[in-house]
């Protein structure tokens, strides 16, 4: 039988959360070393030697750090081969096939017969050929991760981590490796000289991971569905409304995906004693896309804030150079997330957006009804996910004129099925994906200590309210082969 991603980490759990209780506490960090590498293993086994290559690289850096300190040649030598080693395997394996694609389309010249032709087919008319490369999974996390480590050491805002059991188990950590929270070492320093699991601790990690799980699989999983059969079409075909309503569902799709992860991550990190960071904030209630980049994806946003743009200059050096910072991290985070023009696109689009907010846009947005701001901020987004989810620029732009009526069809049977089919799981998706939720519970909560109530019983619900998401989850896995996770392509 072959299980899925989201299959055999449900599984997993257990298992795992049962040996690592009852290894003593000095080798808990072994542990926890040995779960992630054989969770990662479950990818592709021989990935795993790249993931240790990548904790050698830091930890290595790092100790050699340590015994200079009084040289500062020998520390900087140390932090540049650390980053060139670790983006060099992110450039081998994510961007090799990227990079001799566009060569090939920038020399492999095909020009009409003619005086000049011919030498310049003869002078540049190269055609590079690459084996197949296939993408470590998760990659982009743990390299960025791992490499945090060697800079903030470099920096002087964290000691030395001389075991490199404690270390490698850092890097390798099975609840966040393949896709997020992009967790920096000094966040869990601490947790990993000491920790403990409390019985507080633990029901706050089963809720948590109860609420993650519910969104991947009941809400990312079933909403998923729909986008899958839109995306299936030619967009030439597609009627208007039937590509907006693919395209609203891959919005909420990949919301409750990732943030799902992110959540059990999150949560399997307090069973196991830590703290991660968080990583999602209710991005769609955003009123600007700057908003909406400090809710969605935190940690990455802090990353690239923390080591590109800050070291650049920031904000610090007036407004070209200002500019400048923000372009270069945008481009970066377009390729971070994948190897093509479409990412690229994807990330100037936004570093366009938020270039114009800095500099006047976002003084109109404060001044305009907060509704206007809204939609103007959640149509950018869907028109970025468009690009995001593109197999290439033809069908972005091709899906996008779908949408503005390219197909000369605004409205068909095919919409008119998708609202009865799925108007109900649409609304479900935008309700828990806006702070409604978080509202309603805030009165209800303030509403029930007027009454004089000692205790709160939506808290003492929750245990009762994560068993029935954990039930209905388990139940949808059982019966349901579609349970991709997207962001582990990353």
């Amino acid at each position: 039988m072959v299980f899925s991603s989201t299959e055999f980490l449900y599984l997993y759990l257990p298992f795992v959360l049962l040996i690592y209780y009852l290894t003593p506490k000095r080798l808990k960090n072994a542990a926890l070393f040995a779960s992630g590498l054989i969770f990662y293993a479950f990818g592709e086994p021989v990935w795993v030697l790249i993931l240790l290559l990548s904790c050698l690289i830091d930890y290595t850096a790092g100790i050699i750090m340590s015994k200079n300190e009084n040289n500062p040649r020998a520390r900087k030598a140390c932090l540049s081969v650390s980053v060139i080693m670790n983006l060099g395997l992110l450039a081998v394996f994510k961007y090799t096939s990227f990079i001799v694609e566009t060569l090939n389309g920038i020399f492999g010249l095909n020009l009409p017969p003619n005086i000049y032709a011919g030498a310049a087919n003869t002078l540049f008319g190269t055609h590079f050929s690459i084996a197949e490369i296939v993408l470590p999974i998760g990659i982009s996390f743990f390299t960025f991760q791992s490499m945090s480590y060697t800079i903030d050491l470099y920096l002087g805002k964290i000691e030395i981590q001389r075991s490199f059991v404690d270390f490698a188990a850092y890097v390798t950590m099975f609840p966040q490796i393949v896709a997020g929270p992009i967790v920096r070492y000094k966040d869990v320093a601490a947790e990993l000289k000491s920790r403990s699991v409390t019985l507080s601790g633990l029901s706050e990690g089963i809720n948590r991971f109860a609420r993650g799980l519910a969104k991947k699989v009941l809400l990312a999983n079933n909403i998923g569905v729909l986008w899958r059969d839109v995306k299936a079409c030619d967009p030439g075909e597609l009627p208007a409304a039937t590509a907006w309503l693919g395209i609203i569902a891959f919005t909420l799709q990949i919301y409750f995906d990732f943030s799902g992860y992110s959540d059990m991550a999150v949560g399997l990190g307090k069973m196991l004693g830590f703290r991660f960071p968080e990583n999602f904030n209710l991005p769609y209630i955003s009123k600007s896309v700057r908003e909406f980049w400090r809710r969605w994806h935190i940690t990455l946003g802090d990353w690239f804030k923390s080591y590109v743009y800050i070291p650049l200059g920031g904000s610090r050096a007036g407004t070209l150079k200002t500019v400048r910072n923000l372009a270069v991290v945008w481009l970066l985070t377009g390729l971070w997330h994948g190897a093509s023009w479409s990412f690229v696109l994807w990330g100037g689009w936004f570093g366009i957006l938020i270039i114009l907010e800095r500099l006047f846009l976002g003084r109109l947005l404060e001044k305009l009804p907060g509704f206007f701001s809204w939609l103007y901020t959640i149509l950018a987004v869907i028109f970025g996910w468009v690009l995001f989810e593109a197999d290439g620029l033809g069908w972005a732009f091709g899906f996008l004129g779908a949408m503005f009526g390219g197909s000369g069809v605004f409205w068909d049977r095919s919409s008119a099925w998708i609202i009865c089919e799925y108007s109900v799981t649409l609304s479900v998706c935008a309700f828990f994906a806006s702070d409604a939720p978080k509202n309603i519970r805030e009165r209800l909560g303030e509403r029930l200590k007027g009454f004089g109530m000692k205790y709160d019983p939506l808290t003492a619900a929750e245990p009762i309210v994560s068993a029935l998401l954990i039930i209905c989850s388990t139940a949808y896995l059982v019966g349901d082969g579609y349970n991709p996770f997207l962001y582990f392509n990353f």
